[in-house]
């Protein structure tokens, strides 16, 4: 639900520094691999302990489209950000749309049904990154979702580093890196770029990965930053404060994207607990809908899968719960 605005507590006329200054120290880095990080700074993780399901754990049946009873007031807030956004975040770049009878698209092939028709989905994809972008950020902040909104038109995998206040993992490392806590912070492994500030993370993504174009939405300055924070209103702390957790030694994967409200209270659950995940994007349009479509029978999102745990499953209540769980130490 909607909670009380802390001016003092949500910046929005500058990027977001941290909330404290952290000794220089020795800090893991999670890669996408199976590899396991050989040191911690955490004092609530071990790179020792093993990761198992819950007991008598089993993945929910996907509902498309349901919202748990007790869950109805979180989307309601999650969604808010759609109309400050102008559903920023929902479709990939150049994304169109045509109705076509039934039969024009094939049953192997994912689109939705609306009156008897089928929805047939364009978009236009740039050159994609042979390795995940990184990103260290944190849920709760207007110009780190700028950069995520970003991603998901660029239909862009991310390797995300959340960086919650007094998250013990991350925050240090960024400071290491660049030599300040200040969220976003982009790591790009494929050309070796590095940076801070969310306008200019925006502007090398669109121009090495997209069309050059920045969306409208994106490029208004003070009033894209100003409703990036209100849309942020009817969830407003989630996602920004640390709870002790346990560092899993592989990223999960998260097949998700910023304009859906469902997928953003798990996104907020993933960053309170300080897990790095691979954000899958597949937006509106987003080829990787058929991927998904064809690797499980169904498209829904969020998805998440755990190698951690080999747990996999739809439904972002039940995800919530399970990560809380599997990973809460507290």
């Amino acid at each position: 639900m909607a909670g009380v605005l802390n001016i003092h507590n949500f910046p929005l006329l500058h990027s977001v520094p941290g909330s404290r200054k952290t000794p220089k120290k020795s800090i893991p880095t999670i890669r996408a691999t199976s590899e396991t990080p050989t040191s911690s700074t955490s004092t609530s993780t071990s790179t020792s302990t093993s990761f198992t399901a819950p007991p008598n754990f089993e993945p929910p049946e996907p509902k498309r489209f349901g919202v748990r009873p007790d869950k109805v007031w979180d989307i309601v807030g999650a969604s808010l950000a759609l109309i400050f956004r102008l559903g920023t975040g929902v479709f990939v770049n150049g994304y169109s749309v045509s109705f076509v009878s039934k039969d024009a698209i094939p049953p192997d092939q994912y689109s939705l049904e609306v009156a008897g028709y089928k929805v047939k989905e364009s978009s236009k994809i740039g050159p994609r990154p042979e390795k995940p972008i990184e990103i260290y950020e944190f849920e709760g902040c207007p110009f780190c979702r700028k950069v995520r909104e970003i991603v998901a038109v660029l239909d862009l995998d991310v390797l995300f580093y959340p960086c919650p206040k007094n998250g013990p993992n991350f925050r240090p490392k960024v400071a290491q890196m660049g030599g300040k806590q200040q969220f976003p912070y982009m790591v790009d492994p494929n050309t070796g770029t590095a940076m801070y500030e969310s306008d200019d993370i925006i502007k090398y993504l669109v121009q090495k990965y997209g069309d050059g174009s920045i969306p409208f939405t994106l490029s208004l300055g003070l009033l894209t930053t100003l409703t990036e924070g209100f849309a942020m209103i009817g969830r407003m702390g989630k996602g920004s404060s640390y709870t002790p957790s346990k560092l899993p030694p592989k990223p999960l994967e998260l097949w998700a994207y910023e304009g859906s409200p469902f997928c953003k209270i798990v996104r907020e659950v993933l960053v309170e607990l300080e897990l790095p995940h691979i954000v899958r994007s597949c937006a509106r349009g987003s080829p990787k809908r058929q991927i998904l479509f064809e690797k499980v029978g169904h498209f829904q999102a969020p998805y998440i899968e755990d190698p951690n745990t080999g747990v996999q499953m739809f439904e972002s209540a039940e995800i919530v719960e399970y990560l809380k769980v599997t990973y809460a130490t507290s």
